[in-house]
């Protein structure tokens, strides 16, 4: 499973990067796109840096930071729909869904971790 989320959190941030290049220039759209890449791209490097963690309590520190820049990521794809930023948001869905999967998917990981340390 490690080597499939390094993997499906690069292809994340490389379908993101290639998304920013189809909306229309702006002043709003260029804040909006540094963010989405900025969030996007953390979700990745992130994860391969968990993986490189010293401890486990390390790691489950770094899940949660990869937990918040997915989750971050959503808002700045929601952003894009809800200001229609594009006339065709078959991209920006895909991505969100996504984003929304990944999210989950290192929530879950995080409660894990997190209960746990509790028992």
């Amino acid at each position: 499973m490690k080597n499939e989320l390094i993997a499906r959190t690069k292809k994340f941030a490389v379908d993101v990067i290639n998304f920013v290049n189809s909306i229309p220039y702006s002043q709003t759209s260029k804040v909006i796109i540094n963010q989405l890449i900025r969030a996007a791209t953390s979700v990745g490097a992130n994860y391969r840096a968990a993986q490189r963690a010293k401890s486990g309590a390390d790691f489950s520190y770094k899940i949660k930071v990869v937990e918040e820049e997915a989750d971050e990521t959503i808002y700045w794809l929601e952003l894009i729909l809800e200001a229609k930023l594009l006339n065709d948001n078959t991209i920006t869905d895909e991505l969100l869904k996504e984003a929304n999967e990944l999210t989950a998917i290192f929530s879950s990981i995080s409660i894990k971790l997190k209960s746990r340390k509790q028992n």
